[in-house]
């Protein structure tokens, strides 16, 4: 049965320092944003799947709790939903608009397609097809390799990925990414690698029941609120969380629950315990609690005995290392993996939770093995209470890869390899390319080469969202055709180019046939249509790339299919073996489980031995010379790079801060606000105010995007292409 609170609102926690919020300020706010009209806004608020974090409440429900739940995130999220179409008039000359991307959201939503050529002042409304056809022609022109396509997770449904991927295999290429690339491509990876599957293994029912918690650098409280009624419920009935970060999250500490008088006055306490480490240093620290439990007889060796494989070789390997050097590592004390090896090992069950403090390094994939190891040593998998858990940001990153919107994937997981290419090509009727795609990166990083004829962007923002912005900017100003997809005008889209194409996009609530999304716990649910205005001429976007492929290829258009949203449930389910059910969802919040409750369950892997296999991966030194720090980026009162606060609630800061702790600021000779100059390896440099937190010493943070600056292209992750959000950095008095 569901847990039953009686009303349950998601809100931005607080604590010492910090200023305690308002929620229902927040709620008059958002009404204030959708004044022009309230009813649409309700109808996606009761109605609608949140285009929010990959939590899909649907409505104001979820199928783990009964209750009413919202979060800010949703809220702030709504009004780009209600927004009314902007004057096109406003983009004829692109010098007198805004470059920040609030100040363009708030023009409002792009209700036309709109074309500017080099040298034009501004853009030009044109016909859909006028558009269409000059993107047909363009790609016509040139070669499947010099073509790429990229799309962001914003609200985007399977069906919508679904339909690129198959349009740019059509097109001949695998030249397609989506934001997956940018977050939890190590993860996919590793899980799939380790355990034969690459979504989360249990259910948010599992994070209530389970004995331990634990976060790996996640600050849930920020990027997926909803989340924390589950870690609210797991408390009230004993679970432990504990946390593995560099920064002690405020959220983390203490949240404001207003159904609970006494949450809402003095707020709830919601970690156990927090071990401080170095950024980048989960591996070693994990690493080190296994050596722990090895020797302390804290592996399930009948599990690892029975269940998997290359254990002997990772166990030699941590016996020739040696806990000083591991605790060091990290950033931890061997006292403090002695207490995190304790409170796991006396846990009958953990889920272990990680985000993209994880994933986002060089050495992402290894990070995750090194998580998925530490469950596998005591069977923390295929069991209720317990499992791996890559909590998604956004709503559509999930169904994405599983789409088979991927550089190295086709639907359902499958690698890119001539075998699979001749699979897929039977049963689409045209030839699929059979070697690996551009990822996201790599297509910008090819147009600075002059390697792209065609870069297609289904929302996003390269500018904001990649390393070395500069860079990018003349990356996207070297493509000869650009073609931005979207709801609203972005900053990239301003970039003077050959030719940029804008193209109004629906949101997901406007789409003919309703859409779906695949939530964190791989659950399917459909967000109906919903009556309201529709802006201009936008289009479903998985209509957009059906059209574009019937104009670029027409002599293939029996093959394509496509015709629906509908259709393309049926094709999903007929592809997608793990998605058979989505062709019956017919109603708004029908919605299905792909692999159950628990992936895995009853130890039983999809592997081809049918066991889970460990790795061998050792952490590489983390020492930095003197004066340097390692620097990671953070996220604030945002929703990936849209900032909706100068200032974060959790943390106080303002957009300019520079984090770090007392003990660095005072061997700097800074106090708390004052000037200070951060400088990357590469020569770039930042402008900050110090902001004195609760944060390992010789480690800074600085938010994101606004610190991209300093992060160096071209450094990813070997395994997964996830770029490296990282820097080494000097500091000096501003």
């Amino acid at each position: 049965m569901p847990y039953r609170p009686r009303l349950w609102v998601s809100l931005v926690p607080y604590g010492i320092g910090r200023t305690k919020p308002n929620h229902y300020l927040e709620i008059l706010r958002t009404v204030w944003d959708n004044r022009h009209d309230l009813p649409y806004a309700w109808r996606i608020l009761s109605k609608g799947v949140c285009d929010g974090c990959a939590l899909g409440v649907a409505g104001f429900r979820d199928w783990t709790m009964e209750g009413v739940h919202l979060c800010t995130t949703r809220l702030d999220l709504l009004k780009l939903n209600t927004a009314r179409a902007l004057d096109p008039a406003v983009l004829a000359d692109v010098a007198r608009l805004p470059r920040s991307s609030g100040a363009l959201r708030a023009l409002g939503r792009l209700p036309y397609p709109m074309l500017r050529r080099r040298g034009d002042a501004g853009f030009t409304r044109v016909s859909w097809d006028d558009a269409l056809v000059l993107a047909a022609l363009r790609i016509r022109a040139s070669s499947p390799e010099r073509i790429g396509f990229y799309l962001t997770a914003r609200g985007l449904t399977n069906e919508t990925y679904y339909a690129a991927q198959k349009v740019a295999r059509y097109l001949g290429t695998n030249n397609i990414d989506n934001a997956a690339r940018v977050c939890h491509a190590p993860s996919t990876g590793a899980l799939r690698k380790a355990i034969g599957v690459a979504a989360t293994t249990c259910s948010y029912r599992d994070v209530i029941e389970s004995d331990l918690v634990v976060l790996f650098g996640a600050d849930v409280a920020n990027a997926q609120p909803v989340f924390m009624k589950y870690l609210y419920l797991a408390r009230k009935r004993g679970t432990k969380v504990v946390v593995v970060n560099p920064f002690r999250e405020p959220g983390l500490e203490s949240y404001w629950v207003p159904s609970s008088v006494e949450s809402a006055l003095f707020g709830t306490k919601m970690a156990d315990a927090f071990f401080a480490i170095h950024t980048g240093g989960d591996l070693a620290f994990v690493r080190g609690v296994l050596k722990l439990l090895i020797d302390e007889g804290g592996v399930d060796d009948a599990f690892v005995r029975d269940h998997t494989g290359g254990f002997d070789a990772l166990r030699a390997v941590l016996a020739a290392t040696s806990l000083d050097d591991l605790a060091a590592a990290s950033g931890s004390s061997v006292d403090d993996l002695r207490t995190f090896a304790k409170t796991y090992r006396d846990a009958r069950s953990a889920v272990l939770v990680w985000s993209m403090g994880v994933t986002q390094h060089v050495c992402g994939t290894e990070s995750v093995q090194g998580i998925v190891d530490l469950a596998l040593a005591r069977g923390n998998v295929g069991r209720t209470g317990a499992g791996l858990m890559p909590i998604r940001g956004h709503s559509g990153v999930q169904g994405g890869a599983e789409m088979g919107a991927y550089a190295t994937a086709f639907p359902g997981g499958a690698a890119v390899t001539p075998e699979n290419a001749r699979a897929l090509a039977e049963r689409y009727g045209f030839d699929v390319p059979a070697r690996p795609g551009l990822t996201a990166a790599e297509m910008v990083e090819a147009a600075g080469r002059g390697e792209i004829d065609v870069l297609w962007s289904s929302g996003g923002n390269f500018l904001e969202t990649l390393p070395e912005p500069e860079s990018v900017r003349r990356a996207l100003a070297r493509t000869p055709l650009r073609v931005h997809q979207d709801i609203v005008v972005s900053p990239q889209m301003l970039v003077d180019g050959e030719e940029v194409l804008l193209l109004p996009a629906m949101t997901r609530y406007e789409q003919p046939g309703g859409g779906t999304e695949t939530t964190t716990e791989r659950r399917v649910v459909l967000s109906p249509e919903i009556p309201g205005p529709r802006p201009g001429d936008a289009r479903a976007e998985w209509a957009i790339f059906a059209d574009l492929a019937r104009r670029a290829r027409p002599e293939r258009t029996p093959a394509l299919g496509l015709g629906s949203a509908a259709e393309i449930r049926e094709e999903i389910a007929a592809v997608v073996p793990l998605y058979a059910g989505i062709e019956r969802l017919r109603d708004g919040g029908d919605s299905f489980q792909w692999g159950g409750r628990l992936l895995c369950e009853g130890w039983r892997f999809p592997t081809p031995d049918g066991r889970a296999h460990f790795s061998a991966a050792v952490p590489a030194s983390a020492s930095l010379a003197a004066g340097r720090y390692h620097l990671s980026t953070r996220r604030g009162k945002q929703f990936n790079s849209m900032v909706w606060r100068d200032r974060d609630p959790l943390t106080g800061a303002a957009r300019d801060a520079l984090f770090l702790s007392a003990t660095d600021a005072s061997a700097l000779g800074v106090s708390d606000g004052e000037p200070v100059v951060v400088r990357a390896e590469s020569g770039a440099e930042l402008r900050a105010r110090a902001h004195v937190a609760p944060i390992r010493a010789g480690n800074v943070q600085m938010f994101w995007p606004e610190a991209n600056v300093l992060i160096a292209a071209g450094r990813r992750d070997p395994v997964s292409g996830v770029p490296d959000y990282n820097a080494v950095v000097e500091i000096t008095r501003g």
